[in-house]
This record gives C-alpha cells, structure tokens and sequence, in this order.
C-alpha cells in the first residue's frame, strides 16, 4: 500500500523485512545444523508476527529472529514520550529484530533490529520514519573482531553520507549504555531512529543497507571464534556477563517497552533474554585477567577504524 502524497511504500518495506529474516536465518543456519522453531502469532489489537527462535544448536545457544507488524487505533506511551505530537494517531509499526547468543564464551552476542513507524491522522501528513541498527557484546575481546564489526557498519554508511557511520555509532554509544552500573552494554556499532531526512526511497535504501550488512558484519567473527577451548571459569564468566544484558533490557530498552506496551506477544519480545544467566555479588576481575581486559580495554569509549 502505497501513502498517497509520500510515495511511501508499505508493502514494499514490509516484503523486505520478511525476505531478510529469512535471508539471516538461512545464513546462520549455514554453520549451525540446530532447527529454527517457528511460530506465527496474531495480535488481538491488530497485526501479528513470525517468530523463528533455535535453541541449543552446535554454535548458538539461543537466538531469535522475529518480524513484527503491529497496528493500532493509538500510539502507546513509549512512542509518545518524546514525540507529544503523535498521541491520538493510529499506527503501524514493523520489523525485523534478532539476538544471538553463542555457546562459546569466546563468540560475542549480537543484536540487530531494522523498523519502520508510520502513525497517520484523518487530515494530516503522516508522519514515518526508520530506524535500527546493530551492537556486538563481547565477553573476551578481540581487536580484530570489533575492527572487523564497526568496519563492515561504516561501509554500509558510507554511500549515503560519510557523516551516518560516526553519527550513528555516536548514537549507539549513548543508547546501550547502563546507566545504573554506568557501564556500555558492549563494543557498539550502529544505532539511529526518527531517521526520514533522505525521503521515502534514500530512507529506505539506507535501512536495508544496515539490515544487509548485519551477516556481513557478525558471520565471520562467529566463525572465527566458536570453536576456541574454553573451561568452567570462561562459562561461568560469560554467564555472569549475560546478566548485564538481561538488566539492559529489561530496564532501558525501548523497544522492549513499546512491544510491551502496544499488547505485542511476550514470548517473541523477550526472546532477546538469554538461556542462562547469572548474578554475583559485588565481583570484580583478578587485576590483569582476559576478563578484567574485557572492562580495561573494551567496555571503553573508543574509535575502532
């Protein structure tokens, strides 16, 4: 359906997102023979979604990659918040997001998401944008890895303006960031929302870049690392780790709210959660350990290309 006026193409951005969950799905299968579960739900407000989450396979642990598309007669709160304008609009909302947790402590988690937003008003322009991106959340560093990542994220900027790749990391930065440990989630890469400015076509050009690049971006680090030995204590500091991710997303994420929020399916919002997962009491690395480095060396602010 295209938006008289806009030249916005709904079907157009929803047939994408659909075909690039099945591309990600058919990649990562290629170096895990593990069975991907799918589930299609249906929500009762309007609109639904397919889920495709593997669980215990050779190289993950978990993942899951959902597409969503969700519809209401108004924008929920988390949406609202920072955009007052919106609130009595009714809405679609639709997208792709996936989480990716190896068995191997050695292979970092990832996390990537592309969207679109429209919300629309009876004698109004409608008001749309896209949004996304992708973070990497090590738990043993590797410089070659996070070079690797944050290089592939600025070639799928650059064609459209060599300003997005710093602007956007930037972004990325400042939002998965613990505010309450005042810690980063991990090593960054992309983040951006509201993003409209290069019209419908360029806006959209831009999302599947980022979307396309995320295989790219992850895939060679996967294989790189799943396979390194590792003992009890990696295993027990990984899971410790992976508590880090729980309380970001349950505590900041937005995306986790507005999926809460609009009556979306619990099982497919928190998928992102992992298996297994740990917490300990004020603990702190041997000084000089593989896992103090992760804190000294990585959980920092720096530029990797």
């Amino acid at each position: 359906m295209k938006v008289e006026g806009q030249g916005i193409d709904k079907a157009a951005v929803k047939d994408y997102l659909l075909q690039l969950q099945d591309s990600i799905c058919a990649q990562l299968g290629a170096i895990d023979c593990g069975e991907w579960k799918e589930d299609s739900w249906v929500r009762e407000e309007g609109g639904g979604g397919r889920s495709r989450v593997l669980v215990d396979g050779e190289v993950i642990e978990k993942g899951g990659v959902n597409f969503s598309h969700v519809f209401g007669a108004e924008m929920p709160a988390s949406a609202t918040q920072h955009r007052p304008e919106l609130a009595g609009r009714r809405f679609e909302a639709m997208g792709v997001s996936l989480v990716i947790h190896p068995q191997n402590p050695h292979a970092p988690t990832s996390h990537a998401n592309v969207r679109f937003f429209i919300a629309e008003k009876e004698g109004a322009e409608p008001v749309w944008w896209f949004g996304g991106g992708y973070d990497l959340t090590p738990y043993y560093g590797s410089e070659d890895d996070c070079r690797h990542w944050h290089q592939t994220a600025k070639s799928a900027c650059d064609p459209f303006s060599e300003d997005y790749y710093s602007r956007f990391k930037k972004w990325c930065d400042d939002y998965f960031y613990l505010k309450h440990r005042s810690e980063p989630r991990g090593i960054g890469g992309l983040f951006f929302d509201d993003f409209n400015e290069l019209g419908f076509e360029q806006s959209f050009a831009f999302m599947r870049s980022v979307g396309d690049s995320y295989c790219d971006a992850y895939i060679p680090i996967l294989e790189r690392r799943q396979a390194i030995a590792f003992g009890e204590a990696e295993r027990q500091f990984q899971l410790y780790r992976r508590g880090r991710y729980v309380e970001f997303n349950l505590v900041w994420d937005r995306g986790t709210l507005f999926g809460l929020q609009t009556g979306g399916r619990t099982e497919s919002i928190l998928m992102s959660l992992p298996p297994l997962v740990r917490w300990e009491y004020d603990w702190t690395p041997e000084p000089g350990s593989a896992e103090a480095d992760l804190y000294t060396k990585y959980l920092i602010h720096r530029d990797w290309v």
